[in-house]
């Protein structure tokens, strides 16, 4: 099996999860968040909304440049908005991921503030950690956000607290 198959199903089944609870997001209640540090619960959705960009950004990119990009904070203004955020970014990386060849996959990627090189990764244990794992991540502070404003949180490897 290529590593593009293994990441394509890896990716097609978080982005199911990641689906049931981005549809939980009230954006009634876009602008609540935690802690004065904290991300609102509708940028974090959208954030997360955002996150498959990275399996694209990684394979067309020999590196990441803190230096040289700026990170937008924009938030979804409506539940349709943020499922179509998550859409629109999730299917370029899996068109991407099924073009990538595992010498592709193999190559170095590296993040960087200008010429400081902060690491070095392939490209396949960035996707991992950049985009999936960052993905899931997200995903478990959004799970928090939920519970705190008393809605039912979906699971995600098997049945929640609200589920039983």
């Amino acid at each position: 099996m290529a590593l593009k198959d293994a990441f394509i199903a890896e990716l097609k089944h978080e982005s199911a999860l990641t689906k049931k609870i981005l549809e939980r997001v009230p954006f009634d209640k876009k602008d609540w968040k935690p802690h004065e540090k904290s991300m609102t619960i509708g940028r974090l959705a959208t954030h997360i909304a955002q996150t498959p960009h990275w399996v694209s950004d990684i394979l067309h990119s020999p590196d990441f440049d803190f230096a040289g990009r700026s990170f937008p904070s924009n938030t979804a203004a409506s539940l349709e908005e943020l499922l179509y955020i998550f859409q629109e970014k999730l299917d370029p990386a899996i068109a991407d991921l099924e073009k990538a060849s595992d010498e592709l996959m193999n190559q170095s990627w590296t993040v960087r503030v200008g010429d400081k090189v902060m690491y070095q990764l392939v490209k396949k244990v960035a996707i991992r950690g950049w985009a999936f794992n960052h993905l899931i991540h997200h995903r478990g502070q959004l799970s928090v956000y939920l519970r705190l404003l008393d809605i039912p949180v979906p699971g995600m490897y098997g049945p929640s607290a609200d589920e039983r």
